[in-house]
């Protein structure tokens, strides 16, 4: 057990802990020589061990007030699904710290601006079980991870022409057990299939975009609305909307989240 003890006090990780409060005897190694633990309370352990919980206590209430956001709009997530958008946080941070998908100065504002952002393509549809959607530019896996969380028993396709960001979704995805999503590097021209839906996040202006998938829409419709191109998107859409008028629709996210963020945030829907 004292073994055990020393050890523990000894990582990189604590000991420096140790060294910094007013308790502690040597800067030397630990040992039972000089750092004794006997039956009565130890300060020099206690005080740090105890900071140390405080630590990891606040940074897990951290976590669980920014996966709440999720949870608050879409209470009737199963445990599953609850479980895998905790995940993306750390998950995340991880692949970020190797391979830049997200701005370093936005990644603390992943739930809100990344996956919530998302799943507002959830507010205006929700896709039947068997639906196949893909998603073109995906970067590190938004919209497509978080919508293939939401809708399980849909298929998605992520693609995008850039490999490193396809390398940070494929490994999001299968850390947190997708087994609905597919992942593929490639750009849009080379993909063939056909899909109900294409979903994309302000990857480049409508009308270019239609010219790029309507090849990838087939007219075997089983949703609420239409086959056709979803997207997230910000900021004034009447003009690149302006010829699909009569088959476009456009919905502001400010109607279902409440946080400022959204306030400019819209989902755009073309059918084809």
């Amino acid at each position: 057990m004292k073994n055990s003890i020393d050890s523990f006090v000894s990582t990189p990780q604590i000991a420096p802990l140790l060294r910094q409060t007013k308790h502690f005897r040597s800067a030397t190694p630990f040992n039972r020589r000089n750092y004794p633990f006997k039956c009565q309370a130890d300060w020099c352990v206690f005080v740090p061990f105890v900071y140390l919980c405080y630590q990891l206590f606040f940074l897990h209430l951290i976590l669980i007030m920014a996966v709440d956001i999720i949870y608050r709009y879409f209470p009737d997530l199963t445990d599953l699904q609850r479980n895998q958008f905790a995940q993306l946080d750390a998950l995340y941070r991880e692949w970020n710290a190797k391979i830049n998908v997200i701005s370093r100065k936005d990644i603390d504002n992943l739930y809100e601006h990344h996956v919530l952002h998302s799943l507002g393509i959830a507010r205006v549809i929700q896709f039947r079980p068997g639906t196949q959607i893909m998603d073109i530019g995906t970067g590190g896996g938004f919209p497509g991870i978080p919508l293939a969380i939401l809708f399980s028993e849909c298929r998605f396709k992520l693609i995008d022409s850039i490999g490193k960001k396809t390398k940070v979704a494929a490994a999001v995805a299968q850390a947190i057990g997708l087994q609905n999503v597919e992942v593929a590097h490639l750009n849009v021209m080379e993909e063939k299939r056909k899909f109900d839906f294409v979903v994309s996040r302000a990857v480049m202006n409508a009308q270019d975009l239609v010219k790029l998938v309507r090849k990838n829409v087939h007219h075997e419709h089983q949703n609420a609305l239409p086959n056709g191109l979803i997207c997230l998107k910000g900021g004034d859409v009447a003009d690149e909307l302006a010829p699909f008028a009569k088959c476009s629709e456009v919905w502001d996210l400010s109607t279902y989240f409440t946080e400022e963020f959204f306030e400019t945030k819209k989902v755009t829907y073309i059918q084809l």
